[in-house]
């Protein structure tokens, strides 16, 4: 129950206990108070303490990785200064090795080429010397004969006049013996060439004939017989003979007027139809083969060509006269055989074979132009087939250029007409 305090001011009562409850509350509030503002005093203080502490620590921080930034610099500046030093001193070792090789490599070219000089100069030398020991071997050996020859010419001018010049003589009569010997077997010879060249020519003429009209006769006049050197025989295709023609063959460097007489009597004598005179030179006025007096000169390699004019004058005479011969009985002959029946019975197997060919050759025209007709309507159709094609890809590609032609655009527009 509570106790009732009365004023002694105002009488009025009223609790005890609610008033030292608002002392107590009073007192307790204050106490709250001034602790409440120690702790927060404390509080700013702390907070000011840990504040500068931090301030503290972070300066020493920042000072410590400065000193850590600084010392890991340094320790990078040095570790690159030993790096660039290392490398520099290999570099530099490197070089200095490589000078070395190169010294040594030039000393020992310089001394290759010392050696070689050495070498070429003893060379030289050596060279020098048997140049100058042969010379002098070769003047030694020419003292020697010239005291040899000197020698034996005054061994022989020690030998009696008199049987020098018996020896002289003697030499004397043996060349002029040998001189006369000579010239005469020189006339000989010159004769003997003169004829062989003759007969080679003679040979040779015979044996082109013989090549150039293998259907005649060369006939060879032997030596010593009177008459030509050579004698054609000229036959024609039938194998009747048509006529002779006689060849004078002359190898010398003169033409002689007596070779036409000769060669003419000889003409006259065999009965032949032509005279040729085969020469190395041609008489006064002439210049290439032509006729003089009946008979007719030429070089030998003119020969080939008036052997064929001679030869075909001789065989178209010869058909000429042959053709006169029993004109009127030939003429008879002739119509009774056009006019009798086995002409005509060979005349119409000519007709019917000429017929038939040209029946065949209509059929086989008629069939190859039916076939190159079919052909053109299937080539006509390729064609077209293939413009269509190139203009479909021509459509789908545009400007871009496609070769698609079978043949050349001339060709195919030709071919579409």
């Amino acid at each position: 129950m509570a106790t009732e305090v009365k004023c002694p001011s105002c009488g009025s009562a009223f609790p005890l206990e609610e008033v030292m409850a608002d002392e107590i509350k009073k007192d307790l509030r204050k106490q709250m108070q001034e602790y409440t503002a120690k702790k927060e005093q404390e509080y700013t203080r702390k907070e000011q303490e840990f504040a500068v502490k931090e301030l503290h620590q972070q300066q020493a921080f920042e000072q410590r990785l400065q000193n850590e930034k600084k010392q890991m610099q340094l320790t990078i500046e040095e570790s690159v200064r030993k790096s660039l030093a290392s490398d520099y001193e290999n570099q530099l070792l490197m070089l200095q090795k490589n000078k070395e090789d190169t010294d040594e490599k030039l000393k020992l070219s310089r001394q290759k080429e010392l050696d070689f000089l050495q070498k070429e100069q003893a060379f030289l030398r050596k060279e020098e010397e048997m140049a100058l020991e042969l010379q002098r071997k070769i003047q030694e050996q020419r003292e020697g004969l010239v005291q040899e020859i000197r020698k034996q010419e005054a061994e022989k001018s020690q030998l009696k006049d008199t049987e020098h010049l018996m020896r002289q003589r003697e030499l004397e009569k043996q060349l002029d013996d040998q001189k006369k010997l000579v010239d005469e077997m020189k006339r000989k010879a010159e004769q003997g060439s003169m004829q062989l060249q003759g007969e080679v020519q003679e040979l040779i003429l015979e044996e082109h004939l013989r090549n150039f009209f293998p259907f005649d006769m060369i006939g060879e006049v032997g030596k010593g017989v009177r008459g030509a050197d050579c004698v054609q025989t000229i036959r024609n295709q039938f194998g009747q003979e048509c006529g002779k023609i006689i060849y004078e063959s002359k190898r010398t460097k003169t033409f002689s007027m007596e070779w036409i007489e000769k060669l003419k009597r000889d003409m006259r004598s065999m009965s032949v139809d032509v005279a040729v005179i085969v020469t190395q030179c041609y008489p006064n006025g002439m210049d290439c083969f032509g006729q003089m007096d009946g008979v007719w000169i030429c070089s030998f390699d003119e020969v080939k060509a008036v052997a064929y004019v001679l030869r075909d004058g001789i065989i178209k005479l010869y058909n000429q006269n042959k053709s006169q011969e029993n004109k009127g009985d030939k003429m008879h002959l002739l119509y009774d055989y056009l006019t009798g029946s086995e002409f005509s019975e060979q005349w119409k197997a000519i007709r019917e074979g000429y017929l038939s060919m040209k029946i065949s050759i209509q059929r086989e025209r008629d069939a190859m132009e039916k076939m190159w007709k079919a052909r053109e309507k299937q080539l006509e159709k390729v064609l077209l087939n293939a413009a269509h094609i190139k203009g479909s890809i021509e459509g789908i590609s545009g400007s871009d250029a496609i070769q698609l032609s079978l043949t050349d655009d001339a060709d195919d527009a030709l071919l579409l007409e």
